[in-house]
C-alpha cells in the first residue's frame, strides 16, 4: 500500500469538497509582500491558541490569520494540514512525529506579540528535513508543502523562535542523568524494525551525525531491497592512510534476525556516544573505518518476520521465536539460495596446490566455472563490496548456537565433515575470535546447562570445519580471495529471540562488538613505497613461517594482524627490490606497531615460478564474460553444453576456445 498517494489523494478531496476556507490569496503570499491583509480581509490579531494537537508549545497566544492564511481556530482544525499533524503519528510509526508535530503547530499556530507574527527559525526546519526526509520517503510521500523551509520560515537573525527548544532541552536532560560510571548514556528502542524501519533508523542515525557518518548502498536483494551500510569514520567516504578497515554483517541468514537488531542497535550507539563525548567511542571511529551492513538478506527477514508475526493460528498463539518460526523460514534468499553456501570455493583451490612450495594462498583469483552457476545477487553485491575496499577484520553475525567459529569452513578431506582445518594464520584468527568470546557474557564460560553447552571445553570458539563442513562460505572467501579475517558470531540458540530478550543480548553483546573492533589494531601497519615517496600499489608483504601474504592497498598502506612474538617481515614487487626487517611485537602493545619499507626498482626477470602466481590481472578481473548481468535479465539463462558440468564441478576453469563456443 502506498501511502503517499492515498493521502495525496485523500487531501486533494477534502481542499475540492470546500472543508477548507476558500482563500483569494495562495498561502504564504501574503507575509511575503505578493498581497496584503486588505485583500484577505483580515488585520493580523493575537487570540488565545486553543489547537487540542498544539496544547503543548511553550506559548499561548497566537495569531490569525496564520502564515497559510488561515483566518481562525476553526479554519485550522478543519484544515487537511491539520490532519496530516493528527494521522503523521501512524504513517511514520512514531518516528519524527513529536518534531513534525511541533514544527507544524509553529506554522499553523505562530507565537504572537504586540499583533504581530513570531515566524519559526529556518535552521530548526532545515535541521528537522535533513533527520526527517527519509522517514517519508520510506512510505513514499513527500515532504509536507506547509513546512517548505524557503517559504515559511524566517532566517535566526529576525527574531525567529525555535518550537524544538523545550523538547531539546528536555531529551538533553534524559541524556544528561543517565549517564553513569558503567550504564551507556545512549537510549535505545529495544525493539524489532521492519525493513522499511531499518532503511529509516540508518539514515536518520547518519543525518543527526554527518560528521562522521554515511549511508550507502552496495546494491540489490532479488526482491529489489536495498542492501544498507552505514559506515562510521573521521572522514566518512574516503580511505585514510593506514586506518584499518572493519566491516560487520548480519542477518545473511533472513531467519536468523538477533545480529541484525544488534547492529541497529550498534550504529545509534556509535553515534550517539561519539557526540556526548565517550572517549572510547570516539577513539574507535577517530581511528578505525568501521562499516556495518545490518541485513545482508532482507528477503528472507520479510519472509521469516512475517511467519512470526502471523499468530492467528490459536495453537500458534503463545509461541514465539524458532518455536513458531522454524529453523529454515527465511533463511534462503528470494531465490532459495543459502548465501552462506553461494561464494566461490576457493578453498578447494588451496587444498589441490597447498602442497606447491611457491603457490600464494591469497588472492585466489575466482574461477570462471563459477560465474556460469547461480550467482545470487545479494552474494554478488557483497564480493564487489569485499573487492572494494581494504578490509582486514570482519565478522559475520549468525544464530542457531552460541559460539565463535573461524576458517577453514571447509574440510581439507572431502569426505570427512568434521575434521580440523586450520588456515595458516590459525593462530591469529584464534585470537580474533577469542577475543569475541570472551568479552561476550556467557559464551566462555564453563556451565554445561547453557545455550552451547557443548563448546565450554573449548571456551565458546572452534574451528568452522571440525564443527561441521561446508563449501562455498563468505568467511574463507574474505580470506583467500582478500586480506581480510573474518570469524563467524553464533549469538544464541533462538534464532529469533522474543522482544523481550533484545535488551539482555544487547548487553551481553555490546561489550564483545566494541572489543572486536578494538582488536583490529594489532600487529604491524606501515607503507610500501619507492625511492620516490610513492606508495606502490600491490606490494607483498609476508610473515616468514606463515604461508598468507596481504597486499599493499591504493596508496601502498597495509596492515598485519599477528600476535605478539619476534617476527621477520618481507615486502617486495614486481619490478623492485625485496627488503626484509625482523620485528619484535611485545605482549603489552596496545596499537599496531609501525614498519615502513622502502623499495628500489630492479630490472624484471623471468620466473620460472612466474605461471604459480595470481597476477594483478588475473585477480581484479570480476565476472569476465559479464555472466552475472546477462542471468539477471528474464529468459537469459540458457541451458548448458555437456562438458559443463565436468568443469564446474572440478573447479578448473574452461579453456577459452571452449568458452567461445558456448
Amino acid at each position: 500500500m502506498r501511502w503517499g498517494l492515498l493521502l495525496l489523494l485523500f487531501l486533494s478531496s477534502m481542499r475540492s469538497c470546500g472543508c477548507a476556507p476558500p482563500q483569494t490569496c495562495h498561502p504564504g503570499d501574503e507575509l511575503l509582500g505578493r498581497c496584503t491583509n486588505d485583500v484577505l480581509g483580515d488585520k493580523p490579531t493575537c487570540t488565545q491558541l486553543t489547537l487540542g494537537y498544539c496544547n503543548d508549545l511553550e506559548y499561548s497566544r497566537t495569531v490569525f490569520p496564520n502564515i497559510l492564511g488561515q483566518r481562525s481556530s476553526r479554519d485550522v482544525e478543519s484544515s487537511a494540514e491539520y490532519l496530516l499533524l493528527s494521522v503523521i503519528h501512524g504513517l511514520l510509526s512514531g518516528e519524527c512525529s513529536p518534531e513534525i508535530r511541533l514544527v507544524g503547530c509553529s506554522v499553523l499556530a505562530s507565537p504572537c506579540q504586540d499583533d504581530k507574527m513570531i515566524k519559526p527559525c529556518r535552521s530548526t526546519c532545515d535541521a528537522l528535513r535533513r533527520d526527517c526526509a527519509h522517514a517519508f520517503e520510506a512510505i513514499e510521500m513527500a515532504w509536507p508543502y506547509f513546512l517548505d523551509c524557503d517559504r515559511f520560515f524566517a532566517s535566526n537573525e529576525e527574531g525567529c523562535v525555535d518550537p524544538l527548544a523545550a523538547l531539546k532541552a528536555r531529551q538533553k536532560q534524559i541524556e544528561m542523568s543517565s549517564l553513569s560510571g558503567a550504564e551507556p548514556s545512549t537510549i535505545l528502542q529495544f525493539t524489532y524494525t521492519t525493513n522499511a524501519q531499518m532503511y529509516s533508523l540508518l539514515k536518520r542515525t547518519a543525518a543527526k551525525c554527518p560528521q562522521i557518518t554515511q549511508v550507502y548502498s552496495i546494491g540489490r536483494s532479488t526482491e529489489g531491497r536495498d542492501l544498507l551500510v552505514i559506515e562510521f569514520s573521521d572522514n566518512p567516504g574516503k580511505h585514510e592512510l593506514l586506518e584499518p578497515e572493519i566491516k560487520l554483517v548480519a542477518n545473511m541468514h533472513g531467519n536468523e534476525v538477533l545480529g541484525r537488531q544488534l547492529l541497529i542497535y550498534l550504529a545509534q550507539y556509535l553515534c550517539s556516544e561519539y557526540v556526548l563525548g565517550n572517549q572510547r567511542i570516539q577513539t574507535i571511529i577517530n581511528t578505525t573505518r568501521v562499516h556495518i551492513l545490518a541485513s545482508m538478506n532482507p528477503d528472507g527477514y520479510e519472509l521469516a518476520a512475517s511467519e512470526v508475526e502471523d499468530n492467528s493460528d490459536p495453537e500458534r498463539a503463545n509461541q514465539e521465536g524458532h518455536l513458531l518460526n522454524g529453523w529454515t523460514n527465511g533463511r534462503t534468499n528470494a531465490q532459495n539460495i543459502d548465501l552462506n553456501r553461494n561464494f566461490p570455493d576457493l578453498t578447494s583451490i588451496f587444498y589441490r596446490n597447498r602442497r606447491s612450495r611457491h603457490y600464494r594462498i591469497d588472492h585466489i583469483a575466482i574461477p570462471d566455472a563459477y560465474w556460469f552457476g547461480k550467482v545470487a545477487p545479494e552474494t554478488y553485491a557483497v564480493m564487489k563490496w569485499i573487492r572494494s575496499l581494504p578490509f582486514v577484520q570482519s565478522a559475520s553475525l549468525h544464530g542457531g548456537d552460541l559460539v565463535v567459529s573461524y576458517p577453514f569452513d571447509f574440510s581439507r578431506h572431502p569426505q570427512e565433515e568434521r575434521m580440523f582445518s586450520p588456515t595458516p594464520d590459525e593462530q591469529v584468527i584464534k585470537q580474533l575470535a577469542r577475543t569475541y568470546a570472551d568479552a561476550h557474557a556467557t559464551m566462555s564460560n564453563n556451565d554445561t546447562e547453557r545455550c552451547g553447552a557443548s563448546f565450554y571445553q573449548t571456551r565458546g570458539i572452534i574451528n568452522g570445519a571440525l564443527w561441521y563442513s561446508f563449501a562455498g562460505g563468505m568467511s574463507d572467501f574474505n580470506y583467500l580471495h582478500t586480506n581480510c579475517l573474518e570469524i563467524t558470531v553464533e549469538l544464541g540458540c533462538d534464532k529469533f529471540p522474543s522482544e523481550a530478550e533484545l535488551y539482555p543480548e544487547w548487553k551481553r553483546n555490546k561489550e564483545a562488538l566494541l572489543s572486536y573492533m578494538e582488536s583490529v589494531h594489532r600487529g604491524i601497519k606501515g607503507v610500501v613505497q619507492d625511492v620516490d615517496g610513492k606508495g606502490i600499489k600491490g606490494a607483498i608483504i609476508s610473515v616468514r613461517g606463515v604461508r598468507k601474504d596481504v597486499t599493499a592497498a591504493e596508496d601502498g598502506d597495509y596492515w598485519r594482524l599477528l600476535n605478539p612474538g619476534t617476527h621477520i617481515l618481507t615486502a617486495t614487487a614486481r619490478g623492485y627490490s625485496r627488503v626484509s626487517k625482523r620485528v619484535y611485537l611485545p605482549h603489552n602493545m596496545n596499537k599496531a606497531g609501525r614498519v615502513d619499507f622502502v623499495l628500489a626498482k630492479v630490472p624484471i626477470e623471468p620466473d620460472i615460478d612466474d605461471h604459480l602466481f595470481p597476477t594483478v590481472d588475473t585477480w581484479e578481473r570480476f565476472d569476465p564474460y559479464n555472466q552475472f548481468e546477462r542471468d539477471s535479465e528474464p529468459g537469459a539463462r540458457e541451458e548448458k553444453p555437456w562438458w559443463w558440468n565436468y568443469f564446474s564441478q572440478s573447479g578448473i576453469s574452461p579453456p577459452q576456445w571452449l568458452l567461445r563456443s558456448v
